[in-house]
């Protein structure tokens, strides 16, 4: 199992308001709207933090992609294939 560095373990009851009609398909469907719900905004979570972590590291990533561009990779010459 992998570390999951948004999740603590801890539960916490909230509230969620969903379209009746989703709600009777998953229950009809037999789908835990917690489980999906909880995967769904972690997800989302991920990706938002993701996205803010490129965009303050912007000119650190593109300073890096020009030295390699210039320089190739530095250990280039190892690679076996």
């Amino acid at each position: 199992m992998r570390h999951d560095p948004i999740a603590t373990g801890k539960r916490k009851s909230v509230n969620l308001s969903l379209d009746t009609g989703i709600v009777a398909a998953a229950r009809e469907a037999g789908i835990n709207l917690s489980q999906v719900s909880e995967v769904a905004i972690r997800a989302a979570a991920k990706r938002v933090q993701e996205e803010k972590w490129r965009d303050e590291h912007r000119d650190w990533i593109a300073a890096n992609n020009s030295w390699i561009e210039e320089n190739g990779l530095p250990l280039d010459r190892y690679r076996l294939a």
